[in-house]
């Protein structure tokens, strides 16, 4: 183990933080979360949840760490000073700002997720509009990024889809680059790419050893798709706090609400709803979910239709900032509830998938599952029956997904120096 160089992966989620450590191998050697004590939109909270996990990681363990990565909610957008500073609460993914529509046509008129006004730019004029243009603007991963490096210069690509960047030309839109507040806009560097070595007094603080190269991550979603390891005809569903839809394609496809990123030389193309477990968590405790999941037959319909958002707005399989929930009515037994909710949940993502198709997409052939909701035979039935596909579960935790990005920088530098 003493000479066996070591990854970490740092996986920033809609509700808390996850880290991995994996060898060479790509085995899982050592995993820990802890959930964010008040909210995502607390920088604060994303430092305390990184500060405990990184000290969870045994000492044997974090003397052979040569590089991490870290990956997070891609559209959590946080303003902060130069020196990295937050100046205000960071504005979730999930918040849309539809009385920005106009002005962001303006600024990205070809369309894309930064077109959307729950895109990342529909965010920056709101904190532009709030606090002025001397700022620096950086989503969740790019900010602890900086927060190691001790250097907020810079920005992973995925990231920073839903605030312009353009991953063909490698630039931003010739809009956003003329506005006054573009220096606040990060310089963008690939997944995988090299972003700088751990900052000294950084890795002393956290107990990380001296030379850590800090890698370029991605999103939390794309970590999650790493992870799963999906063959070429596989769908990614993952089911956490929100729902989402990923596919390995050939190339690139276009619509509203739609993502593409680049990964591993492939391009991943897919979309995430606002809906998702986190409403689940709204009703139920997961002891809950658990007990009343046991005592509905995924073989017979609730009855129900219910669409199961946090609030108003959604971002995929339709673009619509002021498409209402439907949480109502809800019957006596909760089983019952549940069970509807359950059913809308699969009904979204059945429509996720028609809609990539439609845009161009080959229809996946099985699906596989990551996150919490993944481990639930009652829900993996009902998505079966409703998107008419196997489904298969996947345990591989998203930090271990995003570890492989650091894993591959240390091959990398590895090869290069002999």
């Amino acid at each position: 183990m003493q000479d066996e160089p070591l990854v970490l992966g740092i996986d920033l989620g809609t509700s808390g933080v996850r880290v991995a450590v994996i060898n060479a191998a790509r085995e899982l050697l050592h995993t820990e979360a802890t959930s964010y004590a008040e909210g995502i939109q607390r920088p604060d909270d994303w430092l305390e949840a990184c500060r405990s996990l990184l000290n969870s990681i045994p000492d044997t363990l974090r003397a052979c760490l040569r590089a991490l990565a870290v990956d997070g909610t891609s559209g959590t957008l946080l303003a902060c000073d130069h020196r990295g500073v937050p100046l205000t609460e960071a504005l979730s993914y999930a918040r849309a700002y539809p009385e920005h529509g106009e002005r962001i046509h303006d600024l990205v008129p070809q369309g894309g997720p930064a077109s959307s006004s729950s895109g990342s730019v529909a965010r920056a004029l709101h904190l532009i509009d709030q606090l002025g243009p001397k700022l620096l603007l950086r989503h969740q991963a790019d900010w602890i990024n900086g927060w190691l490096l001790n250097d907020w210069r810079w920005g992973e690509e995925g990231n920073n889809l839903r605030l312009g960047w353009d991953l063909e030309s490698k630039s931003w839109p010739a809009g956003i680059a003329a506005q006054e507040w573009a220096q606040a806009l990060p310089e963008v560097r690939a997944s995988g790419a090299v972003l700088g070595i751990i900052d000294d007094g950084r890795a002393d603080e956290l107990g990380l050893p001296p030379g850590l190269l800090v890698v370029a991550g991605t999103t939390d979603s794309n970590a999650a798709v790493l992870a799963a390891d999906p063959g070429p005809d596989d769908g990614v569903t993952v089911l956490g706090t929100t729902l989402v839809m990923k596919r390995l394609m050939a190339a690139p496809i276009r619509g509203a609400g739609v993502t593409v990123h680049r990964v591993g030389g492939q391009w991943l193309c897919g979309g995430a709803s606002n809906a998702g477990g986190g409403v689940l968590r709204r009703f139920f405790s997961d002891d809950l979910l658990a007990e009343l999941s046991r005592q509905i037959d995924p073989e017979r319909n609730s009855g129900l239709t219910l669409r199961p958002l946090p609030g108003r707005g959604e971002r995929f399989p339709v673009d619509d900032p002021d498409l209402q929930p439907v949480l109502e009515p809800r019957p006596v037994s909760d089983a019952l509830y549940l069970h509807g909710l359950l059913e809308g949940l699969a009904e979204i993502e059945a429509k996720g998938w028609a809609r990539l198709t439609e845009l161009g997409a080959d229809p996946p052939t099985r699906v596989v599952s990551l996150g919490g909701g993944a481990r639930n035979p009652q829900w993996r039935r009902i998505r079966e029956r409703r998107i008419g596909l196997p489904v298969v579960s996947c345990s591989t935790p998203p930090a271990a997904g995003v570890a492989r990005l650091a894993l591959q920088a240390v091959s990398q530098k590895g090869a290069s120096e002999h």
